[in-house]
């Protein structure tokens, strides 16, 4: 009874709950001890006094900060990587005073990223998501008073990128034949169907059932992807298939209610797992990313002529004149284009008919044409 009137309560997980209110300011955080609860509210309850009492700024642990930001930021493309690089910062600053955090602090989970071989390029992204809350509680983030969360941001350093960044690098068909029975089946369909869509990785990951339109006239479904899952969120875009993809998504229906590629019942939240990093080891190809896979399917597109225009609306590169939404004969090239790089071979077989005519092509006689007709 004491405890619930202090403003603790355990709930139904065995979590130990806050929820006071002080002077117009409610207190509430969760801990897995009931010490961790007493001294968080006593902590915070003795800020709230000096506030009141003196005018002190109270001082305000990362993991609100973070809490905040995230709450916030609901309608972030990239929300998932932000939760993603959080959870790994939290064990290094999350119970650290918003002032307490500096390159020193920061120190040790840049120590523990390192030794897990993280490029800087990656724990950079764990930084700079630290300066951007940082920056926000000093600017932007005020209490009841109308004080800032944090009186001067600190100066969050990031690690030297070595070089330049590497080039895109596309997959070719025979590292995709090695690396693709080493994924789990999950995965794999999620490889493949990037590889024959040309779709971003939060986009295959998030796919949703809501968004696919059946093109009956085509025999083929297209998804409308909202503006807010969409790189930049100037508009929704349409993710088009080809039959390879089509078939992938028909193999999907009926495993889950929303989403189109789940794992265990759940969203995927990045292709960009252990399980890849494992197989393109093995496959030999450790520098492979995923997003390489998208830059393959544009390059698959050119080797087979497809107008760049074409390509600019498969993959959803910004262009002069690009709708957000096609009519079925727009969508029916989209289709054609794509259903040129399903395989090899089809690719294979272009080229030699493309040499075949640019011989044949000055030379035409009517034994040749007879040629080209039976070709």
């Amino acid at each position: 009874m004491g405890r619930a009137q202090t403003g603790i309560n355990q709930d139904k997980q065995g979590f130990w709950c806050v929820d006071r209110i002080y002077k117009g300011t409610r207190l509430r955080n969760r801990f897995e001890s009931l010490e961790e609860a007493e001294s968080w509210l006593i902590y915070q309850l003795e800020q709230l006094r000096q506030l009141h009492l003196f005018g002190i700024r109270p001082k305000r642990m990362f993991d609100e900060a973070a809490a905040k930001y995230l709450l916030d930021h609901q309608e972030k493309v990239s929300l998932n990587l932000d939760i993603y690089l959080l959870e790994r910062l939290m064990p290094f600053i999350g119970k650290l005073t918003l002032d307490q955090i500096h390159d020193g602090t920061l120190a040790s989970y840049v120590k523990d990223r390192k030794a897990n071989k993280l490029a800087n390029k990656t724990i950079n992204l764990g930084l700079e998501l630290v300066r951007r809350i940082l920056n926000l509680a000093a600017r932007s983030w005020r209490d009841e008073d109308g004080k800032t969360w944090l009186e001067t941001p600190p100066l969050i350093s990031v690690l030297p990128l070595i070089g330049f960044q590497r080039e895109p690098r596309p997959i070719t068909w025979t590292e995709q034949r090695r690396i693709i029975p080493l994924l789990p089946d999950h995965l794999a369909k999620m490889v493949l169907f990037d590889l024959n869509t040309g779709a971003r990785d939060e986009v295959v990951c998030g796919l949703k059932w809501e968004w696919e339109i059946a093109i009956p006239e085509l025999g083929v479904s297209v998804f409308d992807i909202p503006r807010e899952n969409v790189k930049g969120r100037k508009r929704g875009r349409v993710l088009v298939c080809n039959t390879v993809a089509q078939s992938i998504i028909e193999a999907q229906r009926g495993n889950h209610p929303e989403f189109v590629f789940p794992f265990r019942g759940h969203r995927v939240e990045t292709m960009n797992n252990t399980a890849w990093q494992r197989a393109r080891r093995i496959a030999g190809i450790p520098d492979l990313h995923i997003h390489d896979l998208r830059h393959t399917v544009g390059m698959r597109l050119r080797e087979a002529g497809v107008r760049e225009e074409t390509i600019a609306d498969i993959l959803w590169h910004a262009r002069q004149g690009m709708t957000a939404h096609y009519s079925v004969v727009q969508i029916d090239e989209l289709v054609e284009a794509l259903n040129r790089i399903t395989n090899e071979g089809s690719r294979v077989n272009r080229s030699l008919a493309m040499i075949r005519r640019e011989q044949l092509g000055e030379k035409s006689h009517p034994k040749a044409t007879i040629k080209r007709k039976m070709g």
